[in-house]
């Protein structure tokens, strides 16, 4: 069991190598207009990360994600517009990126104990309730004018690497690609040393028996509660780098809708991997850019049919069924 673990452990790094060495070298022979869509594709693959950590690992189906993920986008563009009460000096990006991790941490860490507190509350009973969560807090954000209102915050400035401005703006193609890439692969690293550790074991044993693991002696409630907390502050950083590429945060960042693709990216992935998660909404984004122009609104259809087959038919996901099925051959030839 262990070596089998082990196995899957290194088939995870190994495709997670190849495709960094591929991403890193495809600007030589790429077009600009690629590799701006795939620095947005990036935050998303971060995104998608942070779920199937909570999803996959943990075992909290949230239906309302992209709660995190907007409360991220808004506090970068709270702090890099200068529009932090009592701090309106503060446009530092860094600043920025932290605020995004800490505000949705605090938030899901609260409403985590709160939700897990209640006996009974677990399964698609919290996925319904994060769902609510999601509605009520894109309200809020419609209805509040600072924030924008139903418009949103708009000119938000791109990464800055000076200390509180005034440094090198990253918004030219080559540069932001690669920004978006570090990021993504420091968040990426960031979850699998959290997985990989002694906390992350208790969280997976909490995931497959929770009752087992209370009567070990593991505070139950508070596990899950980090465990909501991490997922929603790699959220909040995807959040962030969207943002600071795309120039503008609005409510329907936080709603149902984002909420309901990422879910959809990660199930087609593979919720169990971290490399499948985020491949898989790279994936999907690809796929969407090119075919949907040429199957208009048929194009949801097809992707709704093939999130429905890969649920009946592959619940490890496209790529996480592949990466199954290479650990398989490889236990057959070290068996041999």
């Amino acid at each position: 069991m262990i070596r089998k673990t082990l196995d899957t452990a290194s088939t995870q790094t190994l495709t997670a190598l190849v495709c960094l060495v591929i991403l890193v070298a495809l600007p030589a022979v790429s077009t600009d207009w690629l590799l701006a869509d795939l620095s947005i594709y990036f935050s998303y693959a971060l995104f998608a990360a942070s779920l199937a950590f909570v999803w996959g690992h943990c075992g909290l189906l949230c239906l309302g994600q992209a709660v995190f993920f907007g409360l991220g986008a808004y506090a970068m563009s709270f702090v890099t517009l200068g529009m932090v009460p009592g701090a309106a000096g503060l446009v530092s990006t860094w600043a920025g990126f932290a605020a995004a991790m800490i505000v949705p941490a605090l938030f899901a860490y609260v409403l985590g104990l709160f939700l897990f507190s209640a006996k009974g509350l677990e399964g698609p009973f919290f996925g319904i309730v994060t769902l609510a969560v999601a509605f009520v807090v894109e309200r809020l954000f419609i209805n509040w004018d600072y924030a924008g209102g139903l418009n949103g915050l708009m000119n938000v400035p791109p990464i800055n690497l000076g200390l509180n401005g005034g440094g090198f703006e990253v918004w030219e193609t080559g540069p932001l690609y690669y920004a978006a890439l570090v990021t993504l692969v420091i968040g990426f690293l960031a979850l699998t040393v959290i997985l990989q550790s002694r906390w992350g074991l208790a969280a997976k044993a909490l995931s497959l028996h929770e009752t087992r693991t209370r009567a070990l002696g593991y505070d139950t409630t508070a596990y899950k509660a980090t465990a909501f907390a991490i997922g929603a502050a790699f959220s909040g950083l995807a959040g962030a780098l969207f943002v600071a590429q795309f120039g503008f945060a609005s409510p329907s960042l936080i709603g149902f809708t984002l909420s309901a693709e990422v879910l959809i990216w990660v199930a087609l992935g593979g919720r169990g991997m971290l490399i499948a998660a985020c491949l898989g909404a790279i994936l999907v984004r690809v796929l969407e850019s090119n075919l949907s122009s040429v199957f208009n609104e048929t194009w949801l259809l097809l992707l709704g049919g093939l999130f429905i087959a890969c649920v009946m038919f592959l619940p490890r996901g496209l790529i996480g069924d592949v990466i199954h099925r290479i650990d398989s051959l490889r236990s057959r030839d070290s068996s041999a």
